[in-house]
């Protein structure tokens, strides 16, 4: 038998190890976890059951709220303010699907009464949703609440009426275990089984997980390398199954000239705040920004390169994504044409896991095939400033960039109002991605029913989102009867509608 691998936390300050919080799991391991979740299904069926586990999972993490803060900050860096806020977000998102679930919109319940005089003649049709069954979690990397074990996926799995196994990252084991601990809690709490919610650990572990015949479904937040691996593995199986992953996003900002003839100190500082919030960690950091050539475009990028210089060194979430951040800058800065006003590198202190802030800039007529890198995300705080001419290099540039979380647009007031060809570009940038910006900064994104956080690949691998109450809709599937007698119908589509759910009948909204 193979030795176990300890799994440790790590100080990202330091790099020094903190406690052992487990050993990575076995392949048994794996199997005994998705068995267990397997068998817990019939205890997600019942919506009110389920609705007070996730409001008591929300209340069992407030309850240890300052040891969770703590325990994630001393594995991420990221600070107690921004983890306090990031657990408030978490407990949100449990509180927004427990409304959900009570409600039942989420089942989608039409019904159309036969209709013998139809051409052709309709039979008698009744449509809802049902769970998948057992959801593969991968936790991220950036977010160690509110996209990990607590995070969008697994509440939107849970709502849906799916058990969850979490591939904890390792970043934040110790986190991860406090956090499964409070879920599982939470589960008994309510009269659920405890395995509704489970964690393992380990990169085997995670391949292990998406491989499983009994898993029905996958979400993942992470990089492009990693999560196309996983998306392959899933579409790989004897049985495929859905894989919704948040791999890579550029997330492009264009300003338009009369918008940085208007506000171009404003619009530097603000890029710079956007950029550096989380030391450039959020997938939605602005990756490229157009610049008009010209003395306003420099302004900007002179209160940029102020913002940039003001903001102190910050830590990177593991040695590895710093080493990675500094040779990406590195290899960037050394393409033909390339400047950096504000070189982004390591902090002052060279112990230290620190790096600090920068910009690279180029000429959109110089943006050649040899460029390419410039096109892709670049983890951490750095943006890349192309500086254009005419509309023309705004749409040479664009037909380049992938598809992305955000693109954003900074308009002048005329140009806002509908002056110029404002709406044609705001078209052009719905094109790449799935939330369009307008005089604003992508970085933050609500949780709110109307919200949608995907994009086209390689920003996520499907058209769904994972913020929102419509992220529910990952873990389900649609299921009609036809013809079926009242007696044999599930109550959820019986004519008498006894479980009081909204739908749509006849083509009229109840």
């Amino acid at each position: 038998m193979a030795a176990a691998v300890p799994v440790w936390s790590v100080d990202p300050r330091t790099g020094e190890r903190r406690e052992h919080v487990a050993d990575e799991t076995t392949a048994a391991g794996v199997d005994a976890a998705v068995r267990a979740a397997h068998a817990a299904v019939p205890a997600l069926a019942d919506r009110t059951a389920r609705a007070a586990f996730l409001r008591a999972a929300a209340a069992r993490l407030e309850s240890d709220g300052e040891r969770i803060v703590a325990t994630a900050d001393a594995e991420s860096a990221l600070g107690t303010p921004r983890l306090t806020g990031e657990l408030a977000r978490t407990t949100g998102q449990l509180r927004a699907f427990a409304d959900e679930v009570e409600d039942g919109g989420l089942l989608g319940v039409i019904i159309d009464h036969a209709d013998p005089d139809a051409t052709p003649p309709r039979p008698d049709l009744r449509r809802y949703k049902l769970p998948l069954g057992v959801v593969a979690v991968y936790a991220a990397s950036n977010f160690p609440l509110a996209f990990s074990v607590p995070g969008g996926d697994t509440a939107s799995a849970l709502a849906a009426g799916c058990p969850v196994v979490v591939k904890a990252h390792p970043d934040h084991p110790a986190t991860s275990e406090l956090c499964a601990a409070a879920l599982r809690a939470a589960a008994a709490e309510t009269g659920l089984a405890e395995d509704v919610v489970s964690l393992v650990h380990g990169f085997d572990a995670g391949v292990a997980l998406v491989r499983h015949p009994l898993v029905s479904a996958a979400g993942f937040t992470g990089s492009v390398r990693g999560g196309r691996a996983l998306f392959d593995a899933a579409a790989a199986r004897p049985v495929p199954i859905p894989f919704h992953g948040e791999l890579g996003s550029l997330n492009p900002v264009v300003v338009t000239r009369a918008a940085v003839a208007e506000r171009a100190g404003e619009l530097g500082d603000g890029l710079g705040g956007s950029m550096t919030l989380g030391t450039g960690q959020f997938c939605v950091k602005p990756g490229l920004v157009l610049v008009p050539e010209g003395a306003d475009g420099d302004r900007m990028l002179d209160s940029l390169a102020g913002t940039l210089r003001r903001t102190a060194p910050g830590h990177l979430l593991d040695a590895r994504m710093r080493d990675a951040f500094l040779e990406g800058v590195r290899a960037r800065a050394a393409l033909a044409d390339v400047t950096a006003p504000v070189a982004a590198g390591p902090g002052d202190d060279a112990a230290s896991r620190t790096v600090r802030p920068g910009v690279l800039t180029v000429p959109a007529r110089a943006l050649g095939e040899e460029h390419e890198l410039l096109l892709e995300e670049c983890f951490g705080p750095v943006t890349v400033a192309v500086r254009y001419a005419d509309d023309a290099e705004i749409e040479a540039v664009l037909e380049r960039v992938p598809g992305s979380l955000t693109a954003t647009v900074h308009l002048g007031a005329e140009e806002a109002a509908g002056g110029g060809d404002a709406r044609a570009l705001v078209t052009r940038l719905t094109a790449l991605a799935g939330r369009v910006v307008v005089n604003g900064w992508p970085t933050g994104v609500a949780v709110a029913p109307a919200q949608h956080h995907g994009g086209p690949y390689p920003a996520t691998t499907s058209t769904s989102t994972s913020v929102g109450a419509t992220a529910v809709e990952r873990w389900l599937r649609p299921v009609v009867h036809q013809d079926t007698p009242e007696p044999l119908l599930p109550p959820e589509l019986r004519d008498g509608n006894p479980l009081r759910l909204p739908r749509r009948v006849d083509g009229k909204r109840e």
